[in-house]
């Protein structure tokens, strides 16, 4: 039997289908569904099929129906993307990350996983393209008039300046439509209030064409008072602390600047004051530092029945209440929030992993210059993420892992590898060492998937969880954590047995949540109920000498400020206003920011999926707090993305 193509409404079929999908999405994510942001995304989506239609009405049947389902097969592996790298990372996918390929190879299993697991939504976005292919033989997309092609071009235009006319709504609000269209970059955000194809639009124009961020220069002055220091004593003299800056002329690099984002730059950081150093400044001066970023740590492996050591390092030494690392592109995006005190913004893979940029306070180069011998170490693949050049151009000139010698005294044939393996067979480099010693090492014990059939390390302690009533992949989780608990005892005894502790300090922070944990997995072992964005990052930071009286530390903070404490505790000389980070220690008010320019301050938290800001008890904000709050973080986003695109350090402190 033969049938009788019929014609169909391009237009109409492909508004149809984007409609679907980011509904879909918008359900699967818990994305508002309905609200202006549909408004935004239907009148973008239009405008595509609009498009799409011009696109495929220039041939025969067969060449149109070939480009059409090119196109639309595409539209849907985006929004299947959007969901499958959500679910296993908490964030959303943009052209940056292209560079993580090798992550992504590396953990493939991890992400077929992760398609399983969300294999139903999967379908469901690909069932539009299913069913076109299904009925392809009853429709036709035949050659049109290329007046009718004109008026689709025109009609076209049309839509997308009632799409420009739309973000007007609300366009003062922080991070309005309006805002991520033409002055932010943000992804998530951008998703949310715009849609997944406008969103991947934008991403793909701002990869290839540049973006230049709006950056606001503001005054704290209006909205804080200076802080003091209290004098209860008038025999005690008031001390005046100097701030923790370099000797830099902005005016002339300001003067002598053509480029006007490097011009924004200086005049930026100009008016920065830094910060001041305090009672704790050299405070572990000429004192050994062994700094750990160890993999997947987080508060809730922090127990006194099965982590004892971690609990310890915990709650005694600096012990800091409201710490947070943020989880932004992975294990590299919180490497790299901790080893530069910037934020891991749009944009930072590329030039941190060619490790071509000069970094003048890179950890190993800061303490070489004190007199300091350095050593890192990572118990996995030394290439892994292109750890070996960032690292180089931090200072670290005899970085070891599996591949370039660790190999010969650890089993690096297991996964994942043992934290334990790597303190014991390593120690003996550095304890002898005539100089003080600068210790780095990224530990991978932690890593997840979390089973006792996939990790090596989960199966180790299995025993030492048996006891605990959780489901499985949190106990492996827990399991695997102690590994890295008995990493850190083993090494306090060693350095007790010779004669190193007292003056030693142990610092260490996480790279990330543990993500391959779902919410309610994590919020099995927490001891309050986590939400997705923020209390999920909650953690802790080891800060630790055994000589030391406990300091209880409650302001805010988080990975970027890890790199500027330790500077300021050691004497190292940095320039402040230059990392975006801040010493916690010191009178700089407390921050912490994720990667959808959520924050939480000393006063409160703010949620930027919904604008929303959650006071803590007794304190009274007011909307200009909030205003001034979203400049700040939308500042500090852009510097930290502006001084890797731009290799920033090398233009105002040569190299």
């Amino acid at each position: 039997m033969k049938y009788k193509l019929k014609k169909i409404n391009v237009i109409i079929v492909c508004f149809l289908m984007f409609t679907y999908l980011e509904l879909v999405f918008r359900l699967f994510t818990s994305n508002n569904i309905f609200g202006i942001n549909l408004l935004y995304s239907s009148l973008y989506n239009l405008f595509l099929a609009i498009i799409i239609s011009f696109i495929v009405g220039w041939s025969n049947n067969k060449t149109n129906k070939i480009l059409f389902f090119i196109l639309i097969g595409f539209m849907c592996f985006i929004y299947a993307l959007q969901l499958c790298v959500f679910k296993m990372f908490g964030f959303y996918f943009d052209l940056s990350l292209i560079g993580a390929t090798d992550q992504v190879l590396t953990f493939y299993s991890e992400g077929i996983k992760v398609i399983i697991q969300n294999i139903f939504g999967v379908i469901l976005f690909f069932l539009p393209f299913i069913l076109l292919l299904v009925f392809n033989k009853y429709f036709a997309i035949r050659k049109i008039n290329w007046k009718f092609n004109l008026i689709k071009l025109v009609a076209a235009i049309v839509v997308f300046l009632l799409f420009i006319l739309s973000l007007n709504i609300n366009k003062n609000e922080s991070y309005s439509a309006y805002e991520l269209y033409y002055h932010v970059s943000n992804n998530e955000l951008n998703i949310k209030k715009l849609g997944v194809l406008n969103s991947f639009r934008l991403d793909l124009q701002r990869n290839i064409f540049g973006f230049e961020e709006k950056i606001n220069i503001i005054d704290p002055g209006d909205y804080f008072d200076d802080d003091t220091i209290d004098d209860d004593d008038d025999e005690e003299p008031v001390i005046v602390y100097e701030y923790n800056n370099l000797d830099i002329d902005f005016d002339t690099l300001i003067a002598s600047e053509s480029n006007s984002t490097i011009k924004q730059m200086h005049e930026y950081f100009k008016n920065e004051s830094g910060t001041l150093q305090n009672e704790y400044t050299k405070y572990f001066e000429g004192k050994n530092l062994i700094l750990f970023m160890a993999e997947s740590f987080n508060e809730i492996a922090v127990r006194e029945d099965i982590t004892p050591t971690l609990y310890k390092l915990v709650n005694s030494g600096f012990k800091f209440n409201n710490f947070y690392t943020p989880t932004i592109s992975s294990t590299i995006g919180g490497e790299f929030q901790e080893l530069t005190g910037l934020v891991a913004a749009s944009g930072f893979l590329s030039p941190w992993k060619s490790g071509e940029n000069y970094y003048p306070f890179g950890l190993a180069t800061a303490f070489q210059n004190l007199g300091y011998n350095t050593y890192a170490y990572h118990d996995h693949t030394y290439t892994f993420q292109s750890r070996h050049k960032y690292l180089a151009a931090l200072g670290f000139d005899n970085y070891l892992g599996c591949r370039n010698g660790l190999e010969d005294r650890i089993n690096c044939n297991q996964w994942p590898e043992s934290d334990v393996e790597m303190i014991d067979t390593t120690f003996d480099d550095y304890i002898n060492s005539e100089e003080p010693f600068m210790v780095y090492y990224v530990t991978v014990s932690g890593h997840g998937d979390y089973g006792f059939n996939y990790s090596a390390m989960a199966r180790k302690h299995k025993d030492d969880v048996a006891n605990l009533n959780y489901s499985e992949k949190p106990l492996a989780y827990l399991a695997a954590q102690i590994e890295l608990n008995d990493a850190l005892e083993l090494l306090i005894e060693k350095l007790d047995a010779a004669g190193k502790l007292e003056d030693t300090v142990i610092a260490l922070v996480g790279d990330h949540n543990p993500y391959y944990l779902s919410l309610d997995e994590v919020n099995e072992i927490s001891t309050y109920e986590k939400d997705e964005v923020v209390e999920r990052n909650r953690s802790n930071f080891i800060l630790w000498n055994s000589e030391m009286d406990t300091v209880e530390v409650d302001k805010v903070g988080s990975q970027i400020d890890v790199l500027p404490t330790i500077y300021n505790l050691f004497g190292v000389q940095y320039d402040s206003r230059l990392i975006i980070g801040k010493d916690i220690l010191s009178t700089e008010p407390g921050l912490a920011i994720f990667g959808n320019s959520s924050w939480v301050s000393d006063k409160g938290t703010y949620y930027a999926r919904t604008g929303e800001f959650v006071a803590k008890k007794g304190v009274d904000v007011s909307d200009d707090y909030i205003k001034y709050m979203n400049r700040v973080v939308s500042n500090k986003i852009t510097m930290s993305r502006y001084i890797m695109q731009n290799d920033y350090y090398r233009k105002v402190l040569g190299g």
